[in-house]
């Protein structure tokens, strides 16, 4: 393989590992953001999908970003009576971000991406 196409494939992984550390920031800096208001939905996870994708000007398989979408699970219910957004019984819907596996999930987009800074270097 050429340098060019070895550059290419890397520099796509770079950006799609850029895209996927913006996600994960947003999930890891709404973790704990609540609803203000009875009825109203918390935060929902963001999600990013991949796909292959060909470069036919130089004939090399990369990769980009298919979709961003949000995580289909369940909000956490949280015990806080003297929260504006409690029901009667005092829960209302939390996030459902896990800070914990978004750190770890960020960890692993750093690696990802500083792997193929190091070719380009």
């Amino acid at each position: 393989m050429d340098l060019v196409k070895s550059l290419k494939i890397s520099a796509s992984g770079m950006d799609v590992q850029s895209v996927r550390l913006r996600v994960l920031a947003e999930n890891i800096a709404n973790a704990d953001s609540l609803p203000g208001e009875p009825g109203a939905q918390p935060y929902r996870r963001k999600v990013i999908s991949f796909q292959n994708a060909l470069d036919r000007a130089i004939g090399v398989e990369t990769v980009k970003v298919r979709k961003i979408g949000e995580a289909k699970g369940e909000f956490q219910r949280r015990y806080d009576p003297n929260h504006p957004a409690a029901d009667k019984d005092g829960f209302l819907l939390a996030p459902n971000v896990n800070a914990l596996i978004e750190m770890m999930d960020f960890r692993e987009a750093q690696q990802s991406y500083q792997a193929n800074l190091s070719v380009l270097e």
